[in-house]
């Protein structure tokens, strides 16, 4: 794992801003769709059922805001 030093984030921060100064819509585009597709192939149930994955974000949702678990 490469442990980030004030140097690496500064030049990852201007490369950012730099790549997104001069990117087009079509070409974000393609890039989120190879990440889509990446997605993918690493797990053929990528995205799956949305649902699940929020029950646990709800049910704290609920205890944080005083909520019964069932509602």
């Amino acid at each position: 794992m490469i442990r980030p030093s004030p140097l690496l984030t500064r030049f990852e921060r201007d490369y950012a801003r730099s790549r997104d100064r001069t990117t087009t819509f079509e070409a974000a585009a393609r890039v989120f769709e190879g990440l889509w597709d990446e997605a993918r192939a690493l797990n053929p149930a990528f995205p799956g059922d949305w649902a699940t994955d929020l029950t646990a974000d709800l049910a704290v949702a609920r205890a944080v805001n005083g909520l019964p678990p069932d509602a």
